[in-house]
C-alpha cells in the first residue's frame, strides 16, 4: 500500500525514495541495531561501536521516528525514551540480512563465518526468529556485536583466514 509522503523526492523511483530516508552512512546501521541486537536506547546507540556523534544520532533517530521507520516511546522511568522498529521498520528485516550476507562475501569483515553460514542456509528462520524477537519485544541479541579484526585473524569474506 503507498503511503502519501510530505517529503519532496528526487523522483518517483521506489530506490530513489527509499534512499532519501536510509541512503545515510548511519540509519540502517541503527535499525540493525534495533533488529538483530535488541538495542532501545540513546545511551546503547552511542556504545555499539560505529562511532555516531550524538548530534547526528539524535538526527537520525527523529529521521527515522518521522518517516516511520522507529517509534519513540516513553521508558518506565518516565526520564528516557525506549526507541522500536514500527511495522515499517521491521519489514527492512529481509533487505538488511541480505546486504549483511552480501558484505560478507563481498567485503573484508569481522562477521564469524559461521554465523554467516548458517543465517545464509536459513534465510526463513532467521527471519522469522527476528519477526517474533520483534513481536514480543524480545531484546535479546539475535546477532552478536563482531569482533574487531585488530583482535581476530579468523574472519574474513568466504571463510579465508586474513594474512
Amino acid at each position: 500500500m503507498a503511503r502519501i509522503s510530505k517529503t519532496k523526492h528526487r523522483s518517483g523511483c521506489p530506490v530513489s525514495v527509499s534512499l532519501d530516508l536510509l541512503g545515510d552512512r548511519w540509519s540502517l546501521l541503527l535499525v540493525r541495531d534495533m533488529m538483530v541486537r535488541g538495542y532501545r536506547t540513546f545511551r546503547e546507540f552511542q556504545r555499539s561501536g560505529e562511532g555516531i556523534a550524538t548530534n547526528i544520532l539524535t538526527d537520525r533517530l527523529q529521521k527515522l521516528e518521522a518517516g516511520g521507520i522507529v517509534a519513540r516511546e516513553a521508558a518506565e522511568d518516565g526520564r528516557s525514551a525506549h526507541y522500536r522498529l514500527t511495522a515499517k521498520g521491521i519489514a527492512l528485516a529481509p533487505v538488511l540480512f541480505e546486504i549483511l550476507i552480501w558484505g560478507a562475501h563481498h567485503e573484508e569483515t569481522d562477521a564469524p563465518c559461521a554465523a554467516i553460514a548458517e543465517m545464509e542456509g536459513d534465510r526463513a528462520e532467521v527471519l522469522a526468529e527476528t519477526y517474533r524477537r520483534w513481536e514480543q519485544r524480545d531484546t535479546t541479541p539475535l546477532i552478536p556485536p563482531f569482533i574487531s579484526s585488530a583482535k581476530s585473524k579468523t574472519n574474513s569474506p568466504k571463510g579465508k583466514p586474513k594474512p
